[in-house]
């Protein structure tokens, strides 16, 4: 599933943002159970990665992207470009309440759906910076001045190995907890939705993605594509290629935000 490049400029006077997206099965999976969306109007990304039994990842990550892109696309399509960054966050941490909370109710009612639960990796674009949310392990990464800086970190057993220093990152390559996540949308009552902001400067370059690319393609190779002088939906189209030749051993998704120049108020094009 494709989402063409979209060029739109939320505000005349500021960044220009062009976006493009990208999910596949890859090549051992029969279904996707990652489920992705942007609103170019809102600068507004998201991507879910869903687990569970049955079809309860697909169920969980697209019930987490459609009532997160109802209601926080609702609230900051009244609050507007401008709204406090406090304030942006306040509603993104209600939305990911509400949406926690209906796949919680969803599993516990179903029993083929027990245990469903999603990832979660979201971006709101603004005039002059970007608030980046995250659960679980599907990641944003920035691309600034010929340098890629991973902005999330990992809710995952394999990176508190890490941090505690049980393991070397040579030895975490080959563990067999890479794929457990501490923390999930849908699997206890109460789940906090990491946020940090950051600036955005034209030029800067953003993905958003499952793990199955950031498991399966290097930072040497996610290097080499986003800086090739090519369309956001050419890179992303790369990416995902890159990850099934790699093995392909998980749901491929990528969303590109890249901030263009500005625009002067009044001018047209």
């Amino acid at each position: 599933m494709a989402n063409p490049g979209t060029s739109v400029s939320i505000d005349p006077s500021v960044l220009r943002w062009e976006f493009a997206a990208l999910t596949d099965p890859g090549r051992v999976r029969a279904n996707n159970e990652d489920t992705i969306a942007f609103e170019p109007s809102l600068g507004l990304v998201l991507l879910a990665d869903g687990m569970g039994g049955y079809n309860g990842g697909e169920v969980a990550s697209g019930m987490a992207i459609a009532l997160l892109q109802a209601s926080f696309g609702r609230w900051l399509a009244h609050a507007g470009p401008q709204a406090h960054p406090k304030a942006v966050k306040r509603a993104l941490q209600a939305g990911t309440d509400e949406a926690n909370a209906a796949i919680l109710e969803a599993g516990i009612a179903n029993v083929q759906l027990q245990g469903m639960g999603t990832t979660l990796v979201l971006a709101a674009f603004g005039s002059q910076r970007a608030i980046v949310g995250h659960i679980g392990d599907s990641r944003c990464y920035r691309l600034r001045d010929e340098k890629l800086e991973l902005l999330t970190r990992d809710h995952s057993l394999l990176q508190e190995q890490l941090d505690a220093g049980a393991i070397t990152p040579e030895q975490a390559i080959q563990s067999p907890h890479r794929n457990l996540v501490t923390r999930a949308l849908g699997i206890e009552r109460h789940v906090d939705l990491e946020m940090h902001e950051h600036d955005v400067r034209p030029g800067d370059l953003f993905l958003l993605c499952s793990d199955g690319l950031s498991e399966m393609v290097s930072n040497a190779q996610l290097f080499t594509i986003l800086l090739q002088d090519i369309g956001l939906p050419e890179k992303a189209t790369l990416l995902v290629a890159t990850a099934n030749d790699n093995g392909g051993r998980d749901n491929i998704s990528v969303v590109l935000a890249r901030a263009g120049g500005t625009k002067a108020p009044g001018a047209t094009g």
